[in-house]
Order: C-alpha cells, then structure tokens, then sequence
C-alpha cells in the first residue's frame, strides 16, 4: 500500500482573447508574472442582509498586493465552469461562506495592473453580487482581516487611500458608482 499523497493537478485558468473568446488554458502557477496574458476571473462583493459589504485584507503571503484591503473575493472558473458556479465555489472555498443570491454588476469589467513586483494582473473579470447571513471563517493563506463595512465608508476609504486597496477594487467602486 502506497502512503504517498495524491498528487492535485495543477489549478488551470482560461486564456481569453479581447473579445473574451476562448483560448485555451493554462496552469495559474505559471500565469501570473511580468507578462501574463489575458485570462478569466472574476470578483465578488458579499454583502450582508442590512446593507453592509463585507471587505478583505489580502494575505502576506500572496503573490501579488500582499495586505492590501479589496472587494470580497476573487478568483478563477476552471475550464467548463461558470463564472456564477466558480463565485459559489470560492465562496466557500477561501472564506467558508454560502452565498446566495449571485447576480452581475459589471459582467464585461476588464483590467490590467502592475504589483510593485512587476506582476501583472490582466484579466476580463466580470464582477458580482451576492449576499450572506453569516460571518466568513477565512483560509489564511488568502485573507489576512476582514470586515463588514457600510458602502459609503468603503467609498470614501479608498478615495483618501486608494493605495492600501487593490487596484481592481479601486477601478470596480468607480464604475460603480451610485450602483452600491
């Protein structure tokens, strides 16, 4: 009997052109670096039944924007996945949470960014909506903090200090506005 762990095979990303036609895909390990091409992802913003939207600082450990505050959750929908699908399962995945309720906010939202590391970020990453009546029990290697705040405060946050937030959150709140 062989006591060796099974090995998970490696997390993959779909590789999209500008119009968001697939590509094909590509590990998520290898992705993301000085030159990443563009790929799908996708955001989320959780909030609570009396209004307030649940924030997190993202873990020093991560690759890119270490500690920095974002939007709820982020990630990627494997090959075959809908993006709706993939936003229920990172819910629970990263911050132990159910959400219901997943509805678009900005479903052609597209950005690139550079990390002061020379990572880039390029990624057609439609944004969503969803709602929870719990408390996240976050994974550590993903969430640092987290907090439930009220829209107008997270605002006015990142208009006085739009560098401690991520610069997707940034461009999200803007295209947003009046819409949260």
């Amino acid at each position: 009997m062989n006591d060796q762990p099974i090995a998970e095979p490696p997390e993959l990303v779909q590789l999209v052109d500008e119009e968001g036609h697939h590509l094909g895909t590509a590990p998520k390990a290898t992705v993301h670096n000085a030159d990443t091409p563009l790929h799908l992802a996708f955001s989320c913003h959780v909030y609570s039944p009396s209004g307030l939207v649940l924030v997190t600082r993202r873990s020093l450990a991560k690759k890119t924007w270490p500690g920095v505050w974002t939007n709820s959750f982020c990630g990627h929908p494997a090959p075959g996945e809908s993006p709706e699908d993939a936003v229920v399962r990172r819910a629970r995945q990263e911050l132990g949470l159910r959400i219901e309720g997943v509805e678009p906010l900005l479903p052609d939202f597209r950005y690139r960014a550079v990390d002061s590391s020379g990572i880039v970020e390029n990624e057609l990453c439609p944004v969503y909506r969803a709602v929870t009546n719990k408390d996240p029990l976050p994974v550590a290697s993903e969430v640092a903090e987290w907090a439930w705040t009220d829209p107008a405060a997270l605002r006015e946050a990142v208009t006085a200090a739009p560098y401690a937030f991520s610069p997707w959150l940034v461009l999200q709140l803007r295209r947003l506005e009046g819409q949260m």
